[in-house]
């Protein structure tokens, strides 16, 4: 499958995270930006379990409800809360049940495939107007390496996978490139929109709403704008129902109420955030043997083989290419934070890195925390025989591979 189908799609399935920090938004926060470039969405409000929320339901006249925790995970719906109850989205008829589902969300943890095992707590619910949808589609405005720009991608093929749509029915599939300079032409709109199988005025109304989103993907320094499903509504409305939107970071510089939302360090792992403070990316696993690399190439690798070799990473942490001595100290603190950690590993290839740098970096880091547990370190490229020498001249009981396989079995040896 291309580069430009697995960017849009809606699930990444990859087999070891590597992290990239980007701004994340709930679901009411992306469709509150929406909102604002006139982009049609369901109706909808915000309950935090304060006294206004008695109000905030009353004011609030829709036939039907649909009460949504908000949290950065999927699945909720099938999700269930450490109190018990069960389900992260209710739809409900009956105004008087909103409060209640409300209150039985907020402040208890919520559940999901794809959350840490105690949960995420949920501060905030969205109570949206439900909508009668009739049919789904699908559509992403992204930039993209192979085009060198922006494209639109669409199908009538919404609210599925979009990796198992272009896989088995590729034909439901339209790429189009588009200008980063101008607005997307009418004569593609309307062509789009009649990919999409919208008939009569609904042709018109889908136009204008592509076009809309293109202007807040530009707006905002969006680098994905994912709608899935564009929906066609039974009485004619074309709708945004969910929204997946990435931002530039490089950007925050001049989109700071956007960054400002960001509820990362809310969700995240606290080691995560601490990283990232030192431009650190940290993932936390579950075995015991702490993994500090450069690169993710070079981190699955490493994961991979401690595998191979009967053991199990407990984190890793990819300290990138130009990397400091007091990064490297970092790193070990933040590494040896975890108490599942009985063993470190360093896997490091000096390219732009020099191995000097880490070995030092090892070395303050190691007799700065009196480090307890085995060390091993392999270390390969730019000046790495000066590197080899700090090691050894150290004092401290710091074990050498001489390639990634040694490093592991040495590693996964020295905690039997």
């Amino acid at each position: 499958m291309s580069f430009l189908m697995k960017a849009a799609a809606t699930v990444h399935k990859i087999t070891h995270k590597v992290p990239v920090r980007h701004l994340n938004l709930l679901e009411f926060q992306s469709k509150d930006l929406l909102q604002k470039y006139g982009v049609a969405i369901q109706q909808f409000k915000v309950l935090d379990n304060s006294k206004a929320d008695a109000d905030v339901v009353k004011s609030f006249e829709c036939p039907e409800y649909v009460v949504k925790a908000q949290i950065l995970a999927g699945g909720r719906g099938k999700g269930t809360f450490d109190n018990g109850f069960k389900g992260g989205v209710h739809i409900t008829s009956d105004k008087s049940e909103v409060l209640s589902l409300s209150h039985k969300m907020i402040g208890n943890r919520l559940i999901t495939k794809q959350t840490p095992k105690s949960g995420i707590l949920v501060n905030k619910v969205m109570v949206a107007r439900s909508v009668n949808i009739t049919r789904e589609t699908y559509l992403c405005i992204l930039l993209d390496r192979e085009h060198m720009g922006p494209v639109l991608i669409a199908s009538p093929a919404g609210g599925m996978d979009i990796e198992a749509v272009a896989e088995e029915t590729p034909e439901k599939i339209k790429t189009v490139p588009l200008n980063i300079d101008k607005p997307i032409p009418e004569a593609t709109l309307i062509e789009v929109a009649k990919f999409l199988e919208f008939k009569g005025d609904a042709v018109k109304r889908c136009a204008d709403e592509i076009q809309k989103l293109y202007t807040l993907f530009k707006a905002v320094d969006a680098v994905q704008i994912e709608i899935n499903p564009l929906a066609e509504t039974d009485k004619g409305e074309v709708i945004s129902v969910d929204a997946k939107l990435n931002f530039d970071d490089n950007a925050q510089f001049r989109q700071k109420d956007i960054f400002n939302m960001d509820i990362t360090e809310e969700e995240s792992d606290p080691r995560e955030v601490e990283a990232s403070k030192y431009n650190l990316n940290y993932v936390a696993m579950d075995g015991n043997i702490g993994c500090l690399v450069n690169g993710a190439g070079l981190a699955m690798a490493t994961m991979d083989i401690i595998k191979l070799n009967g053991g199990e990473p407990a984190n890793f942490l990819d300290v990138g290419g130009g990397v400091k001595e007091d990064q490297v100290a970092k790193a070990f603190e933040i590494l040896t934070s975890d108490p599942k950690v009985k063993g470190i590993l360093v896997n490091v290839f000096g390219g732009i890195v020099n191995c000097a740098t880490i070995a030092n970096g090892i070395v303050a880091a190691s007799k700065k925390l009196k480090l307890n547990v085995p060390l091993v370190v392999r270390l390969e490229g730019t000046n790495v025989n000066q590197a080899r020498e700090i090691l050894k001249n150290s004092g401290l009981p710091i074990q050498t591979a001489s390639d990634l396989d040694d490093a592991a079995h040495k590693a996964v040896a020295a905690l039997n």
